[in-house]
């Protein structure tokens, strides 16, 4: 069982800004080209180049996500415009 304590169920409701998620991706991003940078041996550079694609993976993620919702309000101003003219 899983237990969440109710400080992280509340910070779990909030909603985070675009913005802030993508800079707090970037500096994920800077911490793990500094891992890179020190690796010594064969793992640790897999282990960052892993973690480089998974991060670069969710800022992409987000950036789609964010065109897909500019997408969807374009097609429903749209259809309100067609709605409007009958």
């Amino acid at each position: 069982m899983i237990h969440i304590s109710s400080s992280k169920m509340s910070s779990m409701k909030d909603h985070i800004p675009l913005d802030d998620t993508i800079r707090d991706l970037d500096n994920i991003m800077s911490r793990v080209n500094g891992l890179e940078v020190s690796s010594t041996d064969e793992y640790q550079k897999a282990t960052v180049s892993v973690l480089k694609v998974l991060v670069q993976g969710e800022i992409n993620l987000f950036k789609e996500f964010e065109h897909l919702k500019k997408a969807i309000d374009l097609v429903t101003l749209e259809m309100f415009k067609i709605k409007n003219r009958n």
